[in-house]
């Protein structure tokens, strides 16, 4: 009977340490974080599309959480500064992401701010990085009649040439994609997160 107590309470203890270490110190740490004035809330639009890139498992290959120098190269892979807990002030859940199957998207907005890019990358991304290993995303788009489409007043998708539908279709995207790249063209911190340093 004297072993099971010292287990139970061994098990306990230990069980204490780490919620004090892995919930309660970070909590205390990060509970007061306001975000960096530059940061605004997401849109409507940019929260559909945050849905949408939730929905489709985009976290699971893409993290958004760039390194300190110090950690690893992120910064001279063109990815921004590291971020800071008030980065992420707006994002629940928070999509820090753990693997980099793909590039860190924390700054992709900055990176490539072009809409057309965007949705060209998502219906066929060996169109715009052969090597890519990226699924396409052809449910999120609309192959239609050209006429048709002018008439409904649609904008079609310029994809490079030979990776379009067949002659007098195009590719229309959905309000789903539309709603994606608007969240995609969101990220983009490259506001300063420290106070300028006093003028000598």
């Amino acid at each position: 009977m004297e072993n099971e107590i010292k287990l139970a309470s061994g098990a306990m203890v230990a069980l204490a340490v780490a919620t004090a270490a892995l919930v309660i110190m970070p909590y205390i740490e990060v509970r007061d974080v306001k975000p960096p004035p530059q940061l605004a809330p997401y849109t409507s639009a940019q929260q559909r599309g945050r849905d949408v890139y939730i929905a489709n498992g985009c976290s699971y290959c893409h993290s958004q959480q760039p390194r300190d120098r110090n950690l690893g190269p992120d910064a001279q892979r063109g990815w921004g500064r590291a971020s800071v807990p008030g980065d992420y002030y707006y994002d629940k859940p928070h999509l820090l992401g753990s693997m980099r199957t793909g590039p860190d998207l924390f700054n992709i907005g900055a990176r490539q701010p072009s809409k057309d890019w965007h949705l060209g990358h998502l219906y066929q991304p060996r169109a715009y990085v052969p090597d890519s290993i990226m699924p396409s995303y052809p449910f999120l788009f609309t192959v239609k009649d050209a006429k048709e489409a002018e008439a409904e007043g649609e904008q079609p998708v310029t994809l490079p040439p030979g990776y379009g539908p067949m002659l007098g279709q195009v590719v229309v995207p959905t309000p789903q994609a539309l709603d994606l790249v608007k969240y995609l063209q969101s990220l983009n911190h490259t506001y300063p997160v420290l106070p300028p340093a006093p003028k000598p």
